[in-house]
Order: structure tokens, then C-alpha cells, then sequence
């Protein structure tokens, strides 16, 4: 089992920048699939980055250039760099981890292991 804890989220302009991290209290390396999701209110959670075990990754088409997920072993953390920032980028964030079988095949409804979420807010 693994608990997570997200930072870093805030608000900022269009355009701007921010960096989630997602600090893991278990080592996850080599172990886990993990992703950041999104979430506004009154819609299903969105998938919008993944990486697996080999550190690939994947995006969703709505993020896909504008944010980068990356991992680093020795902290046990999973970042979220968000560049470029849209008003449609507003959301509460959230990390996930699971030892799934196929990282890029899983989705949100896949993951067992979630963090409390942190806010991200771009105003226009």
C-alpha cells in the first residue's frame, strides 16, 4: 500500500506555469504505474498523463505538449510540469498509483491508490 500526497497546485494567468508534485510514501519505482488526473465538478475525472514502470509516458490530447510528467526515484515523488496554462485547465488535480498489469491500458477507474488533490486555477 502506498499513500500519496499532492502539492503545488494555485492560481495563475493564462499562460503561466505551475509543478505538481506527488510525494509517494512508498518506494514505487520498478512497482508502480502512476498518473495525474483531473477533475471538475459535475464531470467524470479526466486522465491526462500516465507513466509506467520504464518511465514512458503518456498524455491526453488536451495536454499533450503543454505538460510533462516525470519521476524522481531517489525522492519517491511524481511531478506534473503544466506550461502554457488555459482557463480550461482549472480543475482539482489528483495522483494516482497501482501495480497494474498495463499502465497505458488502465484508466482512472483502475487505480487504487489516490491522493487528497490539489487545486489549479488559471484565470483568463
Amino acid at each position: 500500500q502506498v499513500q500519496l500526497v499532492e502539492s503545488g497546485g494555485g492560481s495563475v494567468q493564462a499562460g503561466g506555469s505551475l509543478r505538481l508534485s506527488c510525494a509517494a510514501s512508498a518506494h514505487t519505482s520498478g512497482r508502480y504505474c502512476m498518473g495525474w488526473f483531473r477533475q471538475v465538478p459535475g464531470k467524470e475525472r479526466e486522465d491526462i498523463a500516465g507513466i509506467d514502470r520504464g518511465d514512458k509516458s503518456t498524455y491526453a490530447d488536451s495536454v499533450k505538449g503543454r505538460f510533462t510528467i516525470s519521476k524522481d526515484h531517489g525522492k519517491n515523488t511524481l511531478y506534473l510540469q503544466m506550461n502554457s496554462l488555459k482557463p480550461e485547465d482549472t480543475a482539482m488535480y489528483y495522483c494516482a498509483a497501482d501495480t497494474l498489469p498495463f499502465c497505458f491500458a488502465s484508466t482512472s477507474r483502475d487505480y487504487q491508490f489516490w491522493g487528497q488533490g490539489t487545486q489549479v486555477t488559471v484565470s483568463s
